[in-house]
């Protein structure tokens, strides 16, 4: 599989936290590391599914580590890494954006 041609910074950082729930899963783990239903519990409508493979493409990018601990049952850990934490530190500013926005924008929506 060819590397993506990306025409910005931009565009790059979207491919990375784009779709519903990249974002909100980094948002799970600023405060450190955490099992597979912590976070889940954090974000209600997720599916396990989603989840797992939300978390593997996160890992995949270099965002979050996954530490997988050899016990019966096995323990898997997600944490963020440099770049994940540099990212959530990027994503600050829309997270301040959405929070004053967030009213207007559903009432607009709410309007059709």
């Amino acid at each position: 599989m060819p590397a993506p041609d990306y025409l910005c910074g931009v565009d790059a950082a979207i491919d990375v936290v784009g779709g519903k729930w990249k974002a909100l899963i980094l948002w799970a783990l600023e405060p450190g590391t955490r099992r597979t239903g912590e976070i889940r519990r954090e974000l209600p409508g997720i599916t396990d599914k989603v989840l797992v493979q939300q978390l593997r493409e996160l890992e995949r990018d270099g965002i979050v580590h996954r530490v997988v601990h050899a016990e019966v049952p096995p323990r898997v850990e997600y944490s963020l890494t440099r770049s994940g934490r540099e990212l959530n530190t990027a994503l600050d500013a829309l997270a301040a954006w959405g929070d004053v926005n967030r009213e207007r924008i559903a009432a607009t929506r709410a309007q059709g």
